[in-house]
């Protein structure tokens, strides 16, 4: 098949366009939300960068949309709406904001495209209405098991700590520090010892590595730490088992689904992670058997086969539809709905 996507959520789409179909990715001069294109990203030959406004609407034969603007956007350019005329499902990368737990997923109650959560929580926490709904696991390209352990150190990822604060777990790091120096590592982590009253010697902040470095880096911290109150599945935590680093994690969201007990500590009582955290530390044999637990956990929930397969199933269940000016029907008159649940005469 040939899907269209925007290149939006880069590790979920580095594991995605990995699969076995062609991938048109908009690209425009100026990069940005709406062209960024490949990236740069070190992706196979079949993820090709298009100009969609020059794009032949019949070379498209379904799209990944991950923004609710984006429907309006390509029935614009392609003169194809998505659902009505051309096969789509909308992935939802995260976990619902405001008026939790009675906030309305934006394609609530439509049955035309079918929606994708990343995570079982995320499906239960939005209300999705009468849409049909989904879950496909995160997949991960496995960096190795590069884990080294041999700084007494934690090793934290997070993306814009100061300004998302309570949301990461910003104002639990104090109290990691005092068991142990804090390397952090993500974007826009500069500023963030003083912004947090942690001492410069208890808090590196390493910025935003490329992948290659930063897993290498990344790994020769004894722990993983993962302080996020409410985000979907951090994939830093998933890439940390890969790499078969020990895992301390709160409680919240997807964690507890995805790091089990013998990989380390998964709590929502904070006192009980820095005791583990603090014990980890201390022993190095401890935290590479623990270790080892958490990469075969990942491995086999969240590998990369397994990930490509179910969203081959997904793909697969599409209904493929001829475009609405073909036979002259209206878009509304006809909706798209999974093979599974259509009935054969």
């Amino acid at each position: 098949m040939k899907i269209l996507l925007w290149h939006v959520h880069g590790s979920w789409t580095d594991a995605f366009v990995r699969g076995r179909h062609e991938y048109l990715l908009p690209v425009l001069p100026g990069g940005g939300p709406w062209g960024l294109g490949r990236a740069g990203r070190d992706w196979p030959a079949s993820v090709r960068e298009v100009d969609l406004a020059a794009l032949d609407a019949e070379e498209v034969d379904a799209v990944v949309l991950q923004r609710p603007e984006e429907i309006d956007e390509v029935a614009r350019l392609l003169g194809r709406r998505p659902g009505a005329d051309l096969p789509a499902v909308y992935v939802e990368h995260n976990t619902p904001k405001g008026d939790f737990p009675n906030t309305r997923h934006p394609l609530a109650d439509q049955r035309s495209i079918p929606l994708v959560h990343v995570t079982h929580f995320n499906r239960l926490a939005w209300d999705n209405g009468s849409a049909a709904a989904t879950v496909v696991e995160h997949g991960i390209p496995d960096p190795g098991q590069l884990y080294t352990g041999e700084l007494p150190e934690l090793g934290v990822v997070v993306n814009e700590p100061i300004r998302r604060g309570r949301v990461t777990g910003t104002d639990l790091l104090p109290a990691f520090a005092s068991v142990a120096p804090l390397q952090v590592f993500g974007m826009k982590t500069d500023g963030l010892a003083a912004a947090t009253g942690i001492a410069e010697s208890r808090l590196i902040p390493r910025g935003d590595l490329k992948t290659r470095e930063l897993h290498r880096e990344l790994a020769r911290c004894r722990v993983y730490i993962h302080p996020m109150r409410w985000t979907s599945l951090g994939l830093s935590l998933l890439e940390a088992m890969h790499l078969g680093m020990p895992v301390v994690a709160l409680a919240t969201t997807e964690a507890p689904r995805a790091v089990p007990p013998e990989a380390g500590a998964v709590s929502a009582d904070i006192d009980e992670l820095l005791r583990c955290a603090q014990r980890l530390v201390a022993n190095p044999e401890e935290a590479r058997r623990r270790g080892v637990a958490a990469r075969e956990a990942a491995l086999e929930r969240y590998g990369l086969g397994r990930f490509q397969d179910r969203w081959d199933e997904v793909l697969a269940d599409l209904v493929v539809i001829k475009s609405s000016h073909r036979h002259n029907e209206r878009p509304d008159e006809r909706i798209l709905v999974p093979a599974r649940e259509r009935k054969t005469p």
